[in-house]
């Protein structure tokens, strides 16, 4: 009996890992592609990944932008930018370059440069303190378009905080979405919300 309780067990688990790996697969190909073009991605811009792990985001972003398009992918963990770096490979995906981040909140990047700025589940108190954050914003205020915008997914924070927060540096809340996106590695039924930049 305890046979079939450890068979039934590890069928079910390799189940649900097969699962992930086909949702995880089908986001970047399809899904993950029409909800950034809903977003606002289009192609040809120059858009960055803040954050961006192992690439979930980065590369159904980067089918969208196209040969003329690029798209910078920042993280501070090097394993994760390289898995990132194998995938892009794979996929046969040519416009993405990887940004291996030895400062917490300086961009390499140059003025008024970028068309977007994907913020998903970073800004958070675990990796920012208020002035961080605040100093994080402007930073990214810096590289954008005048009429660039930044797509924020506040994970783990209160909506009118993260809202107050964003709009003291510069920016005006324009849209709201909601979706099923991918956070660790998993399916989540989220909101993400858009913001514009304004004039200092």
């Amino acid at each position: 009996m305890l046979k079939n309780i450890l068979r039934l067990a590890l069928k079910f688990l390799y189940d649900q890992i097969f699962l992930m790996e086909n949702y995880l697969n089908n986001w970047t190909i399809n899904d993950g592609v029409t909800f950034f073009k809903k977003i606002g991605i289009k192609n040809g811009q120059i858009v960055l990944d803040f954050g961006c792990g192992k690439g979930n985001n980065t590369l159904p972003i980067a089918r969208i932008l196209g040969e003329k398009g690029l798209i910078y992918s920042l993280d501070k963990d090097k394993p994760s930018l390289e898995e990132l770096t194998k995938r892009a490979k794979i996929e046969k995906l040519n416009n993405i370059k990887t940004i291996h981040s030895k400062y917490k909140i300086k961009i390499p990047l140059a003025n008024n440069y970028l068309d977007a700025t994907i913020l998903y589940d970073v800004i958070h108190p675990y990796y920012f303190s208020d002035a961080e954050r605040k100093e994080l914003l402007s930073e990214v205020h810096r590289i954008l378009k005048k009429e660039g915008f930044i797509s924020v997914y506040p994970h783990h924070m209160e909506l009118e905080y993260v809202k107050n927060e964003i709009e003291k540096t510069n920016f005006k809340f324009e849209n709201e979405y909601s979706a099923t996106i991918i956070h660790d590695d998993k399916p989540i039924k989220d909101k993400v919300f858009n913001f514009c930049k304004t004039k200092r």
